[in-house]
């Protein structure tokens, strides 16, 4: 299919990796944010997806509004089939999502319907959550509420921190948006509808989400710590000072993904051919706050 995929932070470089080097696929152009002032001297920067597509050739399109004329009639011109896409960082219009005939198909960084929003790898950890996850859905009007392509569930360890589990969803989920892409193509994969309940939201991370009261349990300031760390702002912060907490490098173990008609949350399928799971072992227990 031809592509035109939309994303702009590091997190969605994997993704973009991995349509790139697909043999069934062409990128024919990316869409990011306009490039913004970085560093002491706020000097303008292109975002990492800009510099990813700019080393391999790709045109590359930087919207101040996905609404804009020229950029609508551009993205008319290269007349896409499908726009996967990852953490581009603003709302499509109606006039955008209609263009490309199997419409725009995001990877969103939770087990929808669970924590819908900017910021779901942040909350899942806040929260407690034991399983989280990522998922392909056809992008709506409606905020991440679009039928679901595909699944992949990854275990929240106790000691991950939110960048920790965002960098293994990252390229757990560049796979997942690959194979979505290939059944989308090939017509093996079809979406299912997210069911009504088990919604939650994932709103940004404020400085106040981000404030440690040392007067809470252990348990819950270890969750904030987790959840707000790494983070360029605000943050995980005590008092006016405020501290951020170091980095971490993960170790990291590829998930299998499986389609969204396969309704075991922990589970390791195997794959046909077409990509229908011939076998599924593994427990349905739902993630639940530790």
């Amino acid at each position: 299919m031809k592509l035109v995929f939309a994303g702009t932070p590091e997190v969605a470089v994997p993704a973009l990796d991995a349509l790139i080097a697909s043999d069934r696929h062409e990128v024919a152009a990316v869409v990011t944010r306009p490039d913004a002032p970085a560093g002491r001297g706020r000097r303008l920067v292109a975002s990492p997806v800009a510099e990813r597509a700019a080393e391999a050739g790709i045109e590359v399109l930087k919207p101040v509004k996905p609404r804009d004329e020229e950029f609508l009639a551009r993205l008319r011109e290269i007349a896409p089939d499908c726009c996967p896409v990852v953490a581009y960082g603003a709302l499509l219009p109606k006039v955008a999502l209609d263009v490309p005939a199997r419409g725009w198909v995001n990877l969103h960084f939770s087990l929808l319907p669970a924590w819908r929003g900017a910021a779901p790898v942040q909350h899942a950890v806040m929260a407690g959550d034991e399983v989280t996850g990522a998922s392909t859905f056809l992008i709506e009007e409606g905020l991440d509420s679009g039928p679901v392509y595909g699944v992949l569930t990854e275990e929240i360890r106790p000691t991950d921190t939110s960048g920790d589990l965002l960098t293994r969803l990252a390229f757990a989920g560049a796979g997942l948006l690959a194979a979505t892409m290939d059944g989308i193509e090939d017509g093996t994969l079809h979406a299912v509808q997210q069911p009504h309940d088990g919604v939650t939201l994932a709103p940004k991370i404020t400085v106040e989400d981000a404030q440690v009261n040392w007067s809470a349990p252990a348990l819950r300031v270890d969750r904030v710590v987790r959840g707000c760390t790494p983070r360029r702002a605000p943050g995980p912060c005590s008092g006016a000072s405020g501290s951020s907490s170091s980095r971490r490098r993960p170790s990291w173990t590829a998930p299998t993904w499986r389609p969204a008609s396969c309704r075991r949350r922990r589970t390791t399928c195997t794959w046909a051919p077409d990509r229908t799971p011939s076998s599924c072992s593994g427990s349905s227990r739902r993630a639940r706050s530790r």
